[in-house]
């Protein structure tokens, strides 16, 4: 299961606010906060944190605040998750694990990093200017049924049998 840091879901709430606004226009940490009742230290800690990534900057004074550091179309909601939480990742291990008993046996190990890929390729593929405008992700994901529930869906036209 992919789940983001609450500190992720705070940058990308920050990013989403900022890339709404025009483009001269800054916010404090402060502001944005109190807008998402977020305490104010923990969205400047994730603030200064987006700048050193360069993804954010910053400048003081009294039109001073944070403001993107490039075009939202530039900034893919993965950049944003890799700045404050690091890689994605769906398993413990990651190319070479010599603490784990299985991984020379492992049969999911492989699977679930192509799975990665997939969910980090559909990260990479939405910007913050899709995220901001509240566009469908690009890249469709599926879910298919169950192989163990074959009667929990009827197909189109037919009744689960009784």
């Amino acid at each position: 299961m992919l789940r983001l840091s609450k500190k992720a879901e705070y940058a990308l709430m920050a990013l989403k606010d900022l890339a709404s606004r025009p483009v001269s226009e800054a916010a404090s940490a402060r502001e944005i906060a109190e807008r998402y009742g977020i305490p104010v230290e923990l969205m400047a800690k994730v603030l200064q944190r987006l700048v050193r990534q360069n993804l954010l900057a910053s400048h003081h004074g009294t039109r001073g605040g944070y403001h993107l550091a490039r075009a939202p179309e530039r900034i893919s909601v993965a950049h944003v998750i890799e700045a404050i939480d690091g890689p994605v990742t769906v398993t413990a291990c990651t190319t070479v694990d010599d603490e784990c008993d299985q991984f020379a046996t492992c049969n999911i190990r492989d699977p679930l990093w192509r799975i990665k890929d997939q969910i980090v390729k559909a990260l990479n593929s939405y910007s913050l200017r899709a995220l901001a405008a509240d566009e469908p992700p690009l890249l469709p994901i599926s879910l298919s049924r169950r192989a163990s529930a074959p009667d929990t869906m009827a197909l189109p036209g037919h009744l689960p049998h009784s």
